[in-house]
């Protein structure tokens, strides 16, 4: 059957959505579907030189469709909401020009959820079967982290909530909290909603061995490295991993390493300088497929992290990327998110809530004078992974999902 995947970034940019967006793309032509993506034309997070992309291109078998819009990354909130509003309505009508012919199912990646109205529209104009793949709960999200406080704003966007979830076919979400929540929160239907976790591909991690490139690269060689790897934005609240660093600070050995980019990271080098955070530094992102394997087998533990403002559930992708590598866990997160039961059912890090500092700086001082016991940490993440996250487990159970509802 014809699949429109709709997402708002797709590789070359380098992101967790991208790369799980082409993921699907990818396993369900190999299941037999004809696939068109229905993408933002790549300008944020590219790795290299930017180059010229065309407009409609067929690459590996997949139609990709590449819409200019106006910049919703990077810029203040209001430009922001005004560009996520246009999305939809710049995107279908690029979908409109371009595909003329049937397309039996549309499944839309949210957030940003205002581009759920584009698959709505092609569930209208094409007769498809619409599939919601929601992740973050907006408004709420947004509300917790105070991006959106206007009384007005928030009733308009929880009405575009409302409708969307009217109109949606199908969900699915990344975790059983998720799936908690829509039920008992939103009213919606138990039996409407799927659970397939965020998937990695674990093959792609081969062997876990340091190669001390990255050490090397950033002169880290001989400490004991925390990593988090990902977007710097205001729902990680990462000024917290930095309140923990900068308590970690007579410990030499222990080193804080961010590689990755977003709006957070002017504030976070400013607290870094002010405070005089030498154990902790900022690299841009690197290679997804070349580099990042080499990254995390070069590191000692995967750092989670994610604001206890948020009350909504949330499952950071990085977390699959971690345990793949065979790579230890401590995260900090808000008490909805489901890594806290992940990270307890797979024996492979640690977690507290998001804001407990004295539980944090204790489970890092823990890992670190355990540093014997994180291959150990790192081996049952992998084991776990291999049986939950691979990517051909979960593309299958996309796949039946898909030919159940059609």
């Amino acid at each position: 059957m014809h699949i429109l995947v709709i997402t708002d970034s797709y590789p070359p940019e380098i992101r967790s959505a991208a790369q799980l967006m082409k993921d699907l793309a990818d396993g369900l032509k190999e299941r037999g579907h004809r696939i068109t993506v229905a993408t933002s034309y790549p300008k944020y997070n590219l790795h290299g030189e930017q180059k010229y992309f065309v407009p409609i291109i067929l690459e590996g078998g997949i139609s990709v469709l590449r819409i200019k819009t106006l910049p919703h990354h990077k810029v203040n909130f209001v430009v922001r909401g005004i560009a996520q509003l246009l999305l939809p309505f710049i995107f279908f009508s690029h979908i409109k020009k371009h595909i003329k012919e049937k397309i039996d199912v549309v499944i839309i990646h949210s957030p940003p959820l205002p581009l759920s109205i584009a698959a709505y529209k092609v569930k209208q104009y094409y007769g498809a079967k619409f599939i919601l793949n929601l992740h973050d709960i907006f408004p709420q999200n947004a509300v917790d982290l105070n991006i959106l406080h206007n009384k007005l704003l928030i009733h308009f966007f929880e009405y575009i909530e409302q409708t969307i979830y009217r109109k949606t076919d199908f969900f699915v979400v990344p975790s059983e909290e998720h799936k908690t929540f829509l039920v008992n929160n939103r009213a919606l239907a138990s039996e409407k909603i799927r659970v397939i976790p965020h998937w990695i591909h674990i093959n792609s991690f081969g062997e876990r061995k340091a190669s001390h490139v990255f050490r090397k690269k950033y002169n880290l060689e001989n400490k004991c490295i925390f990593l988090f790897a990902g977007v710097l934005g205001p729902s990680q609240g990462l000024e917290f991993v930095l309140r923990v660093a900068e308590r970690l600070k007579t410990i030499s050995d222990i080193h804080f390493l961010f590689v990755g980019d977003g709006t957070a990271l002017p504030s976070l080098l400013a607290i870094k300088e002010r405070r005089n955070l030498s154990n902790v530094s900022f690299y841009p992102f690197v290679d997804p497929e070349k580099e990042y394997p080499l990254l995390l087998n070069d590191v000692d533990v995967g750092v989670l992290c994610l604001t206890a403002k948020n009350t909504t559930p949330a499952v950071p992708a990085k977390l699959m990327g971690y345990l793949a590598a065979g790579l230890p866990v401590v995260a900090f997160l808000h008490k909805e998110s489901g890594a806290h039961s992940i990270i307890k059912e797979a024996e492979c890090g640690l977690s507290c809530l998001s804001g407990d500092e004295e539980g944090a700086v204790q489970m890092v001082k823990q890992l670190y004078s355990e540093r014997a016991l994180l291959s150990a940490y790192g081996a049952r993440g992998c084991a776990y992974a291999k049986n939950h996250f691979d990517v051909s487990v979960c593309i299958d159970a996309w796949d039946r999902h898909i030919r159940d509802l059609v």
